[in-house]
C-alpha cells in the first residue's frame, strides 16, 4: 500500500522587497534574508564565508557575510530593498547593514528589537562574611 502524499511546494519566485533579521552576539553575528510573510530566502554568518574561530565576531566578518548572502539573494530571488531588523550587541551590528547596502540592498528601515530587561530577575544574595 504506498500513499501517494503530494506536498505542495512553495515557489517564492520573483521578490521584491524583504525583510533582513540581524542577530549580532558577542562571538558570531547571523544574517537572515526573508520575504514580507516571513518565508526565508537566504541565511549566512561568517563561519558559512570562511571566517573560523575569534575573526567571526569581528565586523569585516560581518560586512562579508551580508554581502555573500544578499548577492546569492539577489542572484535568485531578485530581491530589491529590505527592512532591516538588528538585535544583540556585538560588534556586527551596522556592519552586517553596510555590507546589505553594498551588496545592492536598498535599506528602506532599520528597527533596533535588542531585548532590554526591565528590571528582569532578582540578583543572588550577598554571602555572610
Amino acid at each position: 500500500m504506498a500513499t501517494d502524499k503530494k506536498t505542495k511546494k512553495s515557489t517564492k519566485g520573483n521578490v521584491q522587497s524583504g525583510i533582513a533579521t540581524i542577530q549580532s552576539t558577542f562571538n558570531n553575528t547571523i544574517i537572515t534574508l526573508a520575504d514580507e510573510n516571513g518565508e526565508v530566502l537566504g541565511q549566512g554568518s561568517p563561519s558559512m564565508v570562511g571566517f573560523k574561530g575569534a575573526k567571526r565576531s569581528t565586523a569585516y566578518a560581518a560586512t562579508k557575510a551580508a554581502m555573500d548572502v544578499a548577492e546569492k539573494v539577489i542572484k535568485k530571488y531578485g530581491l530589491k530593498e529590505v527592512k532591516v531588523v538588528i538585535k544583540g550587541p556585538g560588534a556586527g551590528r551596522n556592519a552586517a547593514v553596510k555590507g546589505l547596502d553594498s551588496a545592492g540592498l536598498k535599506v528602506t528601515m532599520l528597527i533596533d528589537k535588542t531585548p532590554i530587561p526591565h528590571n528582569g530577575c532578582r540578583p543572588r544574595k550577598i554571602p555572610r562574611k
